[in-house]
């Protein structure tokens, strides 16, 4: 069950803030639409982005409660990876598409904007589902482990091919940046249906899901600018996120028998896992992840010079 302990005024502030900041990050983009980014522009706005999220996160528990600051840290965590992952896609299909560099701005606010649209349907629709059916967790947490196992197999893919409604559309005489938008959408679908179980797997803080999935996406955009060979270098991020997910895909069953008292399978008791565990364990797969992909890009490097 779902319940919401924050009060409406800090709803309406906190909403109120991002809000505004989300507005001005669109003014900038609209403005800069015919404009080649500025790189120290964008390191700038990224880094406020994070430590804005830090700032939250940190202060949450001091006037929320400390279990609401680390499932936020938790929560945002999953998801910010989840979008730096989408954040590869996009730029295949920027590449793929060649989208002018003067209408990439306009074109990735847009995208952003729908990703944070759909996971608003989504985390709604979840909650719905969760307060009336506690069962769900088994489907969602075999969907996360499905979608675990999916990206394990396919993280060596880093090609990105136009489907043939995109190629309709092209030939129907559609621009490049509406088709670029159509296709980002179609994306932001997907892994839509990936982040939204993952971050009901940490918290079902309605507050935390939905501050946690914002910060999430917001600097994307001009992250975007920012990550350039990352793409290489980070080799490893789609086996990361698979341990990640598959994590939460089985703390989310372990909960659903647990909440219908089921305590063994098999014989084996099933474990309670903690909160603080869980934000070890994403914390410290993702250094892994990191880690191991500079180390192995590194190498790559040293044997071609």
């Amino acid at each position: 069950m779902i319940t919401n302990t924050t009060s409406m005024s800090a709803w309406v502030i906190t909403l109120g803030v991002l809000g505004s900041v989300l507005l001005l990050d669109f003014v900038m983009a609209f403005r800069n639409r015919h404009n080649k980014t500025n790189l120290r522009s964008v390191a700038l706005w990224t880094a406020f982005y994070v430590t804005a999220a830090i700032i939250f996160g940190a202060t949450l528990g001091i006037w929320s409660t400390p279990r609401a600051r680390t499932e936020f840290f938790a929560g945002w965590l999953t998801e910010y990876s989840l979008s730096f992952d989408n954040l590869f896609v996009l730029i295949l299909i920027m590449t793929s598409l060649k989208v002018a560099k003067e209408r990439e701005e306009i074109v990735l606010f847009a995208g952003i904007i729908s990703s944070l649209v759909l996971r608003g349907v989504f985390i709604a629709g979840g909650s719905a589902l969760i307060n009336r059916f506690e069962w769900i967790f088994y489907i969602f947490g075999g969907f996360l482990i499905y979608t675990a196992i999916k990206l394990f197999r396919e993280s060596e893919e880093e090609e990105w091919k136009e489907g043939r409604f995109l190629t309709l559309m092209r030939k129907r005489g559609f621009s490049v940046s509406v088709i670029a938008l159509i296709a980002i959408a179609m994306t932001n679908l997907v892994f839509a249906f990936d982040s939204i179980p993952a971050i009901f797997g940490l918290t079902r803080n309605p507050f935390v899901i939905v501050t946690a999935t914002i910060f999430a996406s917001m600097g994307l955009r001009q992250l975007y600018f920012l990550i350039g060979d990352l793409m290489d270098k980070l080799i490893y991020l789609s086996e990361g996120l698979a341990v990640v997910l598959g994590f939460i895909g089985l703390k989310l069953l372990f909960e659903a028998a647990l909440g219908e008292h089921h305590t063994k399978v098999w014989g084996i008791k099933i474990p309670n896992i903690s909160l603080s565990f869980s934000l070890g364990f994403v914390l410290l797969t993702l250094a892994i992840t990191t880690g191991l992909s500079l180390w192995k890009s590194k190498a790559r490097s040293s044997e071609v010079d």
